[in-house]
């Protein structure tokens, strides 16, 4: 499972023109399952998010979670993240879950962080969305959680 963070200030997701989801200050996480992925590695995802400190403390230094300074989570599915562009100038997806498998960890991961923090938007799973987000440092963080 592979995640892109970005700290932000704001983000919004639009479909068709609506917005559908959006946080204040806090996490945009671009989130991708991939084949073989399991729950387990999803748990373990959203506890290094919630944990993972990277918004800074009083004297300006990365030190506080997510959770410490009570953002939001703005979670959206991004297959592509799942891309691998080593060979030609066509990425391929192949390493993507397949989108019933997808879409089934993206649920599990977004009911798992709204029962676990108090404000969590989405996207939605597989539809053409226009992300808006003003990034806050920039800070952008990759994870990968291996099986």
């Amino acid at each position: 499972m592979k995640a892109i963070l970005q700290r932000v200030s704001s983000a919004r997701v639009d479909i068709d023109g609506r917005s559908v989801g959006a946080i204040d200050a806090g996490l945009l996480v671009l989130l991708c399952a991939e084949r073989g992925d399991t729950e387990a590695q999803a748990d373990r995802m959203l506890a290094k998010i919630l944990k993972l400190r990277i918004f800074s403390d009083d004297a300006g230094k990365m030190n506080l979670s997510v959770q410490d300074v009570g953002g939001g989570l703005l979670v959206v599915s991004q297959f592509t993240l799942a891309a691998d562009a080593s060979a030609g100038n066509r990425p391929s997806f192949t390493q993507a879950a397949a989108p019933d498998d997808g879409r089934r960890l993206y649920e599990f991961f977004v009911s798992k962080a709204r029962a676990a923090h108090p404000v969590v938007a989405t996207g939605e799973f597989g539809a053409d969305m226009k992300v808006h987000l003003v990034n806050d440092g920039p800070v952008t963080i990759p994870l990968q959680m291996a099986p």
